[in-house]
């Protein structure tokens, strides 16, 4: 495909998740967030890989790293695997790598002022989109930053968080986490903690978004039982095509239905391939069979992209968000309408923003 046809195959991308923030805050390779201006091989996504793909914005995530680099990409390969945790990570350093996070957004919107904006309401995203601008939704993949008296919460609500992961995987004073495991069931173990059922209490009085990625199983039904708002789940993908921990189970996708909510597509191809590999040579079929897959069990207004951008190994036909267009393509190919394409592009995240900030 001619970069001509790609131009014009464009549909805008409002991305259920990414962790851009993480790279631009503490990689080697592209530290200055100045770099974001510019393509420098580095990233999936920067200003100009997001205009040629039509990349609009999306839940851009402040996740905490372990203090022990973990290299999961390389371990997950082979017929099964297993990846040891780390423990749980100590309240001072979470914060301080969330403020890094939070820092490098807030230079990032005083940088490129006519470019990007940080959006607190699905009103906020659509106005930025109409403008050309790349609407940041602030999030965090892993709450590890907010304290047990939940003071955190509301420092980081008034500077824009709208969405919160309770876990990455570890564990933490709110809830347990799926480990890294193939084959394997999100059935893992334990769910929400006190701490953690207040932290939905506390979210679902705000209108933060409660995001289920990473949490396991039981976690999973603590918080459908707790909740006044749309189950969402931003980056995770089909359990019954991919046997990964991480994966949703059919009773969880029904009980995603039910509650009118949503599920991104996770581009990692370790969450898309049937034998579980992180591999780049995957191809885009795959991800047209989660697709068709959500669409048949959630429905055409519960399906949307959670990308994983600059967090995992994507498909080389994608390699960045300059890519995307491939990916709406193969989706054009295999019989998505327009008006599906745009659904799954952008409109059911917004509507869910718009379900969800409703109930505060």
């Amino acid at each position: 495909m001619d970069s001509t046809a790609e131009t014009s195959a464009i549909v805008p991308i409002f991305d259920g998740h990414n962790d851009t923030l993480l790279h631009l805050a503490f990689s080697k390779e592209k530290s200055d967030v100045a770099m974001f201006g510019k393509s420098d091989g580095s990233g999936h996504i920067d200003l100009p890989k997001a205009r040629k793909g039509g990349f609009a914005g999306g839940f851009f995530a402040m996740f905490p790293p372990p203090v022990t680099e973990m290299n999961i990409d390389k371990e997950m390969q082979g017929a099964s695997y297993d990846l040891p945790l780390p423990p749980l990570l100590p309240l001072e350093k979470a914060q301080a790598s969330t403020i890094a996070m939070l820092s490098a957004m807030l230079r990032l919107e005083r940088a490129f002022p006519v470019d990007l904006a940080i959006c607190r309401s699905a009103t906020e995203i659509r106005a930025a989109m109409a403008t050309d601008r790349i609407a940041a939704l602030l999030h965090i993949e892993g709450a590890e930053a907010i304290d047990a008296d939940f003071a955190n919460l509301d420092v980081l609500h008034a500077a824009g968080l709208r969405s919160i992961g309770l876990v990455w995987s570890r564990s933490n004073i709110f809830a347990h986490g799926v480990p890294f495991r193939f084959p394997g069931s999100p059935d893992t173990g334990p769910g929400l903690t006190d701490a953690g059922r207040a932290l939905v209490n506390e979210c679902n009085s705000r209108g933060i978004m409660i995001d289920l990625s990473h949490l396991n199983e039981q976690g999973f039904w603590d918080v459908a039982g707790l909740t006044t708002a749309p189950l969402v789940a931003t980056h995770s993908n089909v359990h019954a095509l991919c046997q990964s921990t991480r994966n949703l189970t059919d009773k969880q996708l029904d009980a995603i239905r039910e509650s009118r909510g949503v599920v991104g597509l996770n581009f990692a191809t370790c969450f898309l391939r049937p034998d579980g590999a992180m591999r780049a040579d995957t191809d885009l079929d795959v991800m047209v069979r989660h697709l068709d897959y959500l669409v048949e069990r959630l429905g055409e207004d519960g399906v949307a992209f959670g990308s994983d951008f600059d967090g995992a190994v994507i498909p080389s036909d994608i390699g960045s968000a300059a890519g995307l267009p491939r990916l709406i393509e193969r989706m054009r190919s295999a019989g998505y309408s327009e008006p599906l394409l745009r659904k799954i592009g952008h409109e059911n995240w917004l509507s869910l923003l718009e379900r969800t900030q409703g109930q505060a």
